[in-house]
């Protein structure tokens, strides 16, 4: 992500989120050196073919820093955020555009923070997710996070809980070879997103 996309990211937060981080944070979070932000885009120039979801995706996760391409012939179709810590790489956000949703892009954004935890040697990933959200609570369950705990009243918007997740050791041979297959299945079901 630069700054370039937080407009972007912006509407994708209207469109998925309750309350919302005010544009200031993400240009404090683009400065913050524990934070990566990474987003996922299609190319404008490459008309969308008539009821296709996912045409001319570009699947280049960009970093905060570096960025290649025109970011001007971008459109932001999704984008996750991590923080890493000590031994701890904890999502803080992950969400996609509402028309782009349930063919893959949030799950190869989940795939670029775990790449991430295990390029910085985290030792786990976290994250708190709404106790209603069972479609992004299957997703995390199936790369390895387990429930556990309950933040009572965490979002404010409605008081509603979050769920604590957190993942093993994901240095562990287990988990790196649950990783890597799932990874393939992923990239052999969505290669867009990986070209």
């Amino acid at each position: 992500m630069n700054a370039d996309d937080i407009a972007q990211v912006m509407d994708i937060e209207r469109e998925s989120f309750p309350s919302m981080w005010p544009q200031t944070a993400y240009r404090r979070e683009l400065q913050n050196k524990v934070a990566r932000y990474f987003v996922i885009n299609e190319l404008r120039d490459e008309p969308a073919a008539e009821g296709a979801a996912s045409p001319g995706l570009w699947s280049a996760i960009r970093r905060i820093v570096g960025s290649d391409g025109d970011a001007a012939a971008e459109r932001v179709l999704g984008f996750i955020g991590i923080w890493l810590l000590v031994g701890e790489a904890h999502i803080v956000t992950v969400a996609v555009r509402d028309e782009y949703r349930r063919i893959g892009i949030g799950e190869r954004l989940v795939i670029a923070a775990i790449e991430t935890a295990l390029e910085y040697d985290q030792e786990v990933l976290t994250l708190e997710v709404r106790r209603s959200n069972d479609a992004a609570q299957l997703l995390y369950v199936k790369y390895g996070f387990d429930r556990v705990g309950l933040r009572k009243r965490y979002y404010t918007d409605n008081n509603e809980d979050a769920v604590l997740m957190t993942t093993p050791d994901i240095g562990s041979g287990g988990f790196l070879t649950l990783f890597d297959a799932l990874k393939q299945q992923h990239r052999a079901k969505n290669p867009d997103l990986w070209s």
